[in-house]
């Protein structure tokens, strides 16, 4: 499986047309399941549940992942690391998905944070890694890697990769680093965070496709200061 969602990286699309037809229960259930068997960061518990359509506002896609956490960055990395897990196990499967900020259930619980939209589509998977517009490594990284590749591919909002990657000896930090015209709103900073865990799980994958073991995924919150700090040998 690992190796599905790690090829998956590299021709994973955001997928805005779906066909309206529902998945069957067999197939949601399956879904289920494997959501719940995903390690999520240490020391966060986000919950979700899958809706179908017509109970989220603004839908576009006839099924939704919802998540449910507490409003700050170490939650937020958490769902992030958490769903970007399940985007890719979605598009492994041939179904279509995309990550959405500006919608929520129509009768959402306490602590709603954000939601996948997916479900059938005729829309084809990218054929290259060109097709991605993404900032240079250089931006971005103090290495030009396999691992930093992975993770320059992760989607984030409004596709403004708001990350630097560090590495080091048998460890990588992947920093938040704000960008864009709206760095600075509190919203938009705190969906930084979320951003920040996507491009933290697309780098575990790729460091235990590099044939590493994985020690320890931590997320570090100090001050306006925010990483994951993942260990490996």
């Amino acid at each position: 499986m690992s190796q599905s969602l790690y090829n998956t990286i590299f021709t994973r699309r955001a997928v805005r047309n779906y066909n309206r037809t529902s998945l069957d229960e067999n197939t949601l259930n399956d879904i289920y399941t494997f959501l719940q068997n995903i390690r999520q960061l240490p020391g966060q518990q986000a919950d979700f549940e899958i809706l179908p359509g017509h109970e989220v506002k603004n839908s576009i896609a006839p099924h939704y992942l919802i998540a449910y956490c507490e409003s700050n960055s170490l939650a937020h990395a958490n769902v992030g690391f958490f769903f970007q897990h399940a985007d890719l196990y979605l598009q492994s499967i041939g179904l279509g998905s995309l990550w959405v900020g500006a919608t929520e259930p129509k009768n959402p619980k306490e602590n709603y944070c954000i939601a996948i939209a997916f479900g059938k589509t005729d829309v084809p998977a990218r054929t290259s890694v060109g097709d991605f517009s993404r900032l240079p490594m250089k931006d971005i990284s103090n290495e030009d890697n396999s691992i930093a590749a992975a993770a320059r591919l992760a989607p984030s909002a409004a596709n403004f990769q708001p990350w630097k990657f560090q590495f080091g000896e048998d460890k990588v930090e992947i920093k938040y680093f704000g960008r864009g015209p709206f760095k600075a709103l509190p919203k938009l900073k705190l969906m930084n965070k979320l951003d920040v865990g996507i491009a933290a799980y697309h780098m575990a994958l790729a460091i235990k496709h590099e044939g590493k073991d994985i020690t320890s995924v931590v997320p570090i919150s100090q001050g306006k200061e925010f990483k994951i700090e993942i260990t490996y040998h």
